[in-house]
């Protein structure tokens, strides 16, 4: 008998999958984990029955969230992750030689335990030399931190349970804080679909913040409706100023130096949200 397995995004929308089957399940002290490894889109990791990533579509996600801001900073050194446990995040930005140091800080170490046991082509990179891992509240973290990093990146999960203070203007503030004097940070801010009115706070917030505020987008098929959204805040450095000698080649699957700039094109629904 098949055994499928449905995220309900909405009351009145899903995504169902087939799962062959659990390679671990556990309440941790924070969330609901679940690894499982599905048909289509290989083993997924699972947070609260919510998509989190899978070894299939895992690189849009994790390729957008890093290389808009890192090429946009001409001299990224000091790089902090917040959230991300899987580990992506920081591979990618690894791929980036001027970076000296990684910071990621997780609250939930049993995410990354099981992404470097389940998800290592993710995972891989968190045992890097340049990677520091602090199992910590992000929050917590941005807001003791001042003046010390040139990029801050956050992977969370959706506004829910340990992730919901991470969509606060006063998160953002003390993200602002915590960058130096040109630097700038990138937040994942869900879909214009089903979640509009996230996208049009979290926009009116990071405005009163950072003197350049953008929103992009990419395809990710495995999160809700399948476009993402991505809130970029700088304090001096626009990712659409970016000169072409400025890119250098990394390996990727999804970000080109083209779609740097063309993520930044919206559709007119999602330009109505930000206006």
């Amino acid at each position: 008998m098949s055994i499928w397995y449905t995220e309900k995004q909405t009351e009145d929308f899903g995504i169902t999958m087939k799962v062959n089957r659990t390679l671990h399940t556990e309440q941790t002290e924070f969330q609901k984990l679940d690894m499982v490894e599905t048909e289509e889109w290989g083993n997924m990791l699972l947070l609260d029955d919510m998509v989190m990533t899978s070894k299939k579509d895992e690189f849009v996600y994790h390729e957008m969230v890093a290389h808009i801001p890192l090429f946009t900073h001409p001299n990224p050194e000091n790089v902090l992750v917040v959230g991300g446990g899987d580990g992506g995040v920081i591979r990618e930005v690894l791929k980036h030689s001027s970076v000296k140091k990684a910071t990621l800080v997780d609250i939930d170490g049993k995410v990354i335990e099981y992404s470097k046991k389940f998800l290592p082509e993710i995972a891989g990179k968190l045992e890097d030399p340049r990677v520091e891992v602090k199992i910590d509240d992000g929050f917590m973290h941005i807001a003791n931190s001042e003046n010390e990093y040139d990029v801050i990146l956050v992977d969370s999960t959706e506004p829910v349970g340990p992730a919901v203070n991470l969509f606060t203007k006063g998160f953002y503030a003390g993200i602002s804080k915590a960058l130096k004097e040109d630097g700038i940070f990138v937040a994942q801010t869900d879909n214009p679909w089903f979640k509009a009115d996230l996208i049009t706070e979290v926009q009116r917030d990071v405005k009163e913040i950072f003197p350049i505020t953008k929103l992009y987008l990419a395809n990710i098929p495995t999160y809700p409706s399948g476009l993402w959204t991505f809130t970029i805040g700088s304090k001096k450095y626009d990712p659409l100023e970016v000169s072409d000698e400025r890119f250098y080649e990394i390996e990727t699957k999804y970000y080109t130096k083209e779609l740097h700039k063309a993520a930044f094109v919206l559709p007119k629904f999602v330009q109505d949200l930000i206006k």
